[in-house]
């Protein structure tokens, strides 16, 4: 794991990209890979590289080229399957100078152009420059676990890991972006190419973008998820797996992208322990896979309607693991939260990344740079509650005014049956909302998608007039041509992989959070096979009879223990505005609130806003009582909070670049002798 960055001159007319330039937008992001540091420049490119030395220690070092040495790449992750590759290109007649991966993306590229982007079985954000066609080459991974930013202008590309390296350049205007703000309050986060800030791009995931040596530029997707045209029950059909088989099929995937994530290694490899299925099933292949001293790492949470230490050590245990907690309260979340916005570089909407940065921060103290993750399993295997509600919505749809098929959600949600009358009725209705749109593709997004939606009320009246003159692409603008031909759990799934999975929970609780550190995540169920196999899966193998990740449990059964596998499932979770509210909290909460502060950056309505405030605070001597705060008074005060962050650290603030603490150990400059 790394951080990349590099400017790249689209003709001939403008000076070479400035070392001290360079050190700057590496500075920035030097979190990612403070290990060591390397530079490449010509007369039309630089290339800037920080590296966290995970594989080949010794002789890995970036910017890295072929053998001729036209070809240069600084590269941000990991090729699992890179050991593979390596062969097959051997035999191909390609020799190999050192044993990293990095060196097998070169030649694969020289084999097979952009075609081997498809063949990588990995996590990755990378750039390619071909100092003879001065072609620029930037690429992402399947599901864009690591990020890569672009922005374009005065005949120039910059792109970099993080928007703080493209920040480093003081030529680059800094603004918000209306449409960015429109999608984090509609869908969580923006959606690439769209950011929160004016005129830097996200390069989609699973995209390739070359720009040629006279500013052309194409882009091309070369992988999306795909799932079965034919429902139905498929063990009822001949020719295809039972469910029994595919439950092996899937173990033996699991237990293979688990050990590939664990051996391609040349550091010590840990894991997070939730106490869910997902991260102990993870964990146990994790320890399964490598002998030796096993390192497990867990929050809890001072507040109880929030902890799950009860299964995270009886996991430990299981595994005689080295388990390390952190204790995370209210009053951490307050004094961290700045600093998270500064690692998600975007408004957020839940405090959950907070605790997740402070468990980074152990990992690292305890000498760990890599650990294993259960994330993707709920996208992958339908273990959401959405997608549940999805099911009996759908099934609702079919008789609107029955009062019984609703009743259905009592099995999801068994204390609806038990509340009052009142309470129980605002649920159906809001489950109800869009029934009549069965059918159509984010049916089952609706009602999530509108009550975040609610939350514009509190935009200023001149960012609505922006988005009324300049509206937002919509999340389902480019469906597959295939879409329509899916069962229901699946089409639930694609919009769930690809609006919140790539843009919030792999980035502003994943990647972000790990590499504020310098830790790097290994997702197995994100694994290329994983995935693959997970989407050709009848639905019915993940979601049956409302039981979610059906396959998953049966799997895990005989490697770790029942009470886990069959536990509620319980969301992770952390307090949200109720982490802001006590008498000592830290004092820019209140400032951010402020009616000067808000009118100054003009994004938020001020007098909407004191209202949510207000109301917030009335309740201060009750916040330990849980569900005091409604859902859509939580996302409001916290997607304010951070929006105001996000102004004021990137928009109002000018940081230096660090070029002091940059000494590149690699430092190869062909301006003069090219």
């Amino acid at each position: 794991m790394c951080g990349i960055a590099g400017i790249v001159n689209l003709s001939d007319r403008r000076d070479p990209p400035a070392v001290k330039l360079l050190q700057s937008m590496i500075g920035a992001i030097r979190h990612r890979g403070p290990d060591e540091y390397g530079l490449f420049r010509d007369s039309r490119s630089g290339l800037v590289h920080a590296r966290l030395s995970i594989i080949d220690l010794q002789t890995g070092q970036q910017p890295m080229s072929n053998e001729d040495r036209t070809l240069w790449i600084i590269f941000n992750g990991e090729i699992f399957n890179f050991v593979e590759l390596r062969t097959e290109l051997e035999k191909l007649g390609h020799h190999f100078q050192t044993n990293s991966d990095t060196e097998v993306i070169i030649h694969a590229f020289e084999s097979w152009n952009t075609d081997c982007f498809s063949r990588f079985n990995g996590q990755w954000a990378l750039a390619l420059w071909n100092t003879k066609t001065r072609t620029l080459v930037l690429a992402r991974d399947r599901i864009g676990v690591r990020p890569l930013y672009i922005h374009e202008s005065n005949g120039r590309v910059l792109f970099g890991s993080e928007m703080k390296a493209i920040f480093a350049d003081p030529e680059v205007p800094r603004a918000i972006n209306p449409q960015g703000l429109d999608q984090t309050f509609t869908y969580w986060a923006s959606i690439a190419p769209v950011t929160v800030f004016q005129g830097i791009e996200e390069l989609p995931p699973a995209s390739v973008r070359v720009y040629g040596p006279n500013g052309e530029k194409k882009e091309k997707v070369y992988w999306r998820p795909a799932y079965p045209e034919v429902p139905g029950r498929w063990e009822c059909s001949s020719g295809f797996p039972t469910f029994a088989e595919n439950t092996e099929i899937l173990r033996d995937k699991l237990e293979q992208a688990t050990r590939l994530r664990m051996l391609r290694s040349d550091v010590p490899v840990g894991s997070y322990l939730s106490g869910g299925l997902d991260s102990s099933v993870i964990a146990l292949l994790g320890r399964k896979a490598k002998e030796g001293r096993f390192e497990t790492f867990s929050i809890r949470f001072a507040d109880a309607e929030f902890d799950e230490t009860e299964f995270q050590r009886m996991m430990a245990a299981t595994l005689d693991s080295s388990h390390r907690e952190i204790v995370v309260t209210r009053k951490d979340i307050a004094q961290v939260f700045p600093d998270v916005i500064r690692h998600t570089e975007r408004p957020i909407l839940r405090t959950a990344p907070a605790p997740l940065y402070l468990l980074s921060k152990s990992v690292r103290e305890a000498g760990i740079k890599a650990v294993l993750t259960g994330e993707g399993a709920d996208e992958m295997l339908a273990g959401y509650d959405i997608f549940r509600e999805a099911i009996i919505r759908q099934f609702w749809s079919h008789q609107p005014n029955s009062k019984v098929r609703p009743l259905l959600f009592d099995r999801i949600y068994p204390y609806l049956a038990r509340s009052p009358q009142r309470a129980r009725g605002m649920a159906f209705e809001f489950w109800k909302k869009g029934l009549g749109r069965a059918g159509s593709p984010g049916f089952s997004h609706d009602p999530r998608w509108q009550t975040t939606s609610s939350l514009k009320k509190f935009l200023s009246r001149d960012i609505l007039n922006s988005l009324e003159k300049n509206p937002s692409p919509a999340a389902l603008d480019n469906l597959p041509p295939s879409f329509s031909r899916w069962d229901p759990l699946t089409q639930a799934q694609y919009i769930e992989i690809t609006t919140l999975l790539s843009t919030y929970l792999i980035s502003s609780q994943g990647d972000r959070m790990l590499m504020a550190h310098s830790v790097e995540g290994r997702f197995p169920f994100l694994d290329a096979d994983v995935m693959q196999f997970c989407n050709e899966l009848p639905a019915e193998h993940k979601l049956a009879f409302l039981e979610e990740k059906r396959i998953l449990k049966k799997a895990a059964v005989g490697l770790i223990p029942e009470s886990i596998i069959h536990r509620k499932k319980q969301p992770y979770r952390a307090p949200d505005a109720s982490s802001f509210l006590s008498q000592d909290a830290p004092a820019y909460v209140q400032e951010l609130f402020s009616d000067r502060a808000l009118k100054t950056n003009g994004i938020f309505n001020p007098e909407v806003v004191r209202g949510l405030y207000n109301k917030c605070i009335s309740k201060r001597d009750k916040v330990h009582e849980p569900g005091l705060f409604s859902n859509t008074d939580n996302m409001a005060f916290v997607g304010i909070l951070s929006t105001q962050l996000v102004v004021q650290q990137f928009i109002e603030t000018t940081e230096p670049g660090i070029e002091a603490e940059i000494k590149f150990k690699t430092f190869i400059d062909y301006t003069q002798n090219p």
